[in-house]
């Protein structure tokens, strides 16, 4: 096999130890951070196999991989509003939204949603050694890098428009960043672009929390005490957010990689 496959075969070898630990810790309820360490195997696993459709398996396992992230998206926003709420005083709001939480983590290990990703996952390595002998993994290195080189494309082309939408550049952004740490060995972001990448992501992060949260406000009264400070808070994750943006978009512009 090609170095390049290599990589893939190993990286889904760790992203399998990892997806098994995650569901034997969701499934005992061992700690608050199953739960979002999941989330962020997931997260791995799609950002290796974006470059890689068009391989056997890899869009089904994909697809798999979106269908455990819509499950879990919510339960981790709660998690998160949750620990908000309690930072700022709130406990009983904050411990409402964790009550069930044994119960919420169980389902998610025994989900069908999370099954289905570890079972392609065991067989994938399988699928790219059968790929490689049948000579459709050629060039796979210089396939994978023409991808991710459209991804950086299309987030430097996002940022140079001056209505730019922030859910659509913190996506981008995502991907930019996670497809880079996927694939090192392509060198496509050096030290300054992978922290500018960071810390876009973080403060869209924090723009879009707080926007999520004001959404909510609206139906729950017992988050109206966080509104004024939230309100605050968005304006100025939005005037953070803008300037590192356009530092991104500078370095993106002078971009030499591994640099």
């Amino acid at each position: 096999m090609s170095a390049m496959l290599d990589h893939v075969v190993a990286q889904m070898l760790t992203v399998q130890v990892r997806l098994l630990a995650c569901r034997e810790r969701l499934a005992a309820d061992t700690d608050s951070e199953a739960l979002h360490d999941l989330r962020i195997c997931v997260r791995r696993l799609r950002s290796l196999l974006r470059p890689l459709r068009g391989m056997p398996g890899a869009e089904q396992l994909e697809h798999a991989a979106q269908s455990l992230g819509t499950l879990t998206t919510p339960l981790r926003d709660r998690e998160v509003l949750a620990a908000e709420l309690i930072g700022r005083g709130l406990a009983e709001a904050g411990q409402r939204r964790l009550q069930g939480r044994a119960g919420t983590f169980a389902s998610v290990a025994a989900s069908p949603q999370l099954t289905r990703v570890l079972a392609i996952v065991d067989a994938f390595p399988l699928f790219l050694r059968a790929a490689d002998r049948e000579g459709l993994a050629e060039s796979l290195e210089k396939r994978i890098d023409k991808r991710l080189v459209k991804q950086w494309k299309k987030l430097g082309e996002a940022l140079k428009d001056p209505a730019h939408d922030r859910h659509r550049l913190r996506l981008l952004i995502k991907r930019a960043r996670y497809g880079d740490e996927a694939y090192p060995q392509l060198d496509h972001a050096g030290r300054k672009l992978r922290r500018l990448l960071k810390a876009a992501q973080g403060d869209l992060g924090d723009w879009h929390d707080r926007l999520q949260w004001l959404l909510q406000a609206r139906d729950h009264t017992d988050l109206a005490p966080c509104k004024i400070d939230w309100e605050q808070e968005l304006h100025e994750a939005e005037r953070k957010s803008d300037v590192t943006l356009e530092a991104l978009h500078a370095a993106l512009e002078h971009r030499q990689p591994g640099k």
